[in-house]
């Protein structure tokens, strides 16, 4: 999951996408790197929700590499997939990519990987349910 930003294709389906706004810029203008974290956050639970069968909770990030800023208006993209699984977590690798507005180029410009467990109702591990 490194690499230039502009090679390849992202790995994964998308799992949440999102226009970046004004509101969500840093002291430099370019959007805050929290934000994003947090946009990735979401899109990285999503196959991990599914996979689980219901509740999950972020346990750790690790590798947060950023390539490129993400600029006001540009077309974010979390792409998610499962790179791991054990009894009752799961190692969720995730790319941004953007469309930048109004050229329609696109590039990567962050990818991590995400540590998920899923949990029951009293936010206590539990184990992955069995694969259909």
């Amino acid at each position: 999951m490194s690499g230039a930003p502009e090679q390849g294709r992202p790995i994964g389906p998308v799992t949440l996408q999102t226009i970046a706004m004004p509101a969500d810029t840093n002291a430099n203008g370019d959007i805050f790197g929290g934000w994003l974290m947090a946009q990735m956050d979401l899109g990285a639970s999503v196959p991990a929700r599914t996979r689980a069968r219901g509740r999950v909770a972020t346990v750790s990030v690790e590798a947060m590499t950023f390539h490129r800023p993400v600029h006001v208006g540009d077309l974010v993209s979390i792409h998610s997939h499962i790179m791991r699984e054990g009894r009752s977590s799961m190692t969720i690798g995730v790319e941004v990519w953007i469309t930048r507005q109004p050229s329609g180029e696109t590039m990567r410009v962050t990818d991590a990987v995400f540590h998920f467990v899923a949990i029951d109702e009293n936010g206590k591990p539990r184990p992955l349910p069995p694969r259909e």
